[in-house]
């Protein structure tokens, strides 16, 4: 399908009745797209997919979409939706450790790039630290500084372990054994049913619970 054909058909998921804050309804996304603004249109039905559950066709349409359109920005939040809808997502206040404390000396890119090790109070069967592995996007900036502070989002790559996750708990982020940072969770959003997975180990006391899911 070309940009209009995917854009309409992902208007037609969104219910009449819903209104972004400006009262921009999903009419107007179609009188956009009859003077070809698509790419108003698309940060349109963005804004409506924010604010209320919609399905996974529809932000693959968008991100099919803002692919067409060579917008990376819209296209990797879309895809990264998509990842949300899949497996689940944790929202946290993240404080990143600063270059004096911690090994990391440069910002971490905020777009879904990263996908550090989170400790979330797992063990392994010996009773050593069983870390799992969560992408990270930063909510409204495209960097994060060392030191710095933001509200994330994590998808975890394996969404059984993080069912004990639960508001206000409080979980650290690695990218090697050291501490990169320090999350108070603000909100868990995971699938009603998940299937157990198998993890791969890094040694005693030190396991890295599941492998990278495409």
């Amino acid at each position: 399908m070309d940009v209009t054909e995917l854009l309409e058909s992902a208007s037609l998921v969104v219910p009449e009745e819903i209104a972004t804050e400006n009262d921009v309804t999903v009419r107007d996304v179609r009188d956009y797209l009859a003077h070809d603004e698509w790419e108003i249109a698309l940060n349109l039905l963005e804004a409506f997919g924010d604010g209320h559950p919609l399905p996974l066709p529809f932000w693959k349409q968008l991100a099919e979409a803002a692919e067409q359109l060579r917008l990376e920005r819209s296209a990797a939040w879309c895809r990264w939706r998509c990842s949300e809808i899949r497996n689940g997502m944790v929202r946290a206040d993240l404080t990143l450790r600063t270059a004096a404390e911690a090994r990391r000396r440069t910002p971490i890119v905020g777009h879904g790039v990263l996908r550090p090790m989170w400790d979330i109070g797992n063990h392994s069967p010996a009773g050593g630290a069983s870390v799992s592995i969560a992408a990270l996007w930063v909510e409204d900036m495209p960097f994060l500084e060392p030191g710095g502070r933001a509200t994330v989002r994590l998808v975890p790559l394996t969404p059984p372990h993080w069912k004990h996750v639960e508001t206000g708990q409080e979980i650290s982020m690695h990218e090697d054994r050291t501490v990169a940072g320090t999350a108070v969770v603000l909100e868990v959003d995971l699938p009603a049913t998940t299937m157990p997975t198998s993890g791969r180990g890094r040694g005693a006391g030190w396991r890295v619970a599941g492998a990278l899911e495409g």
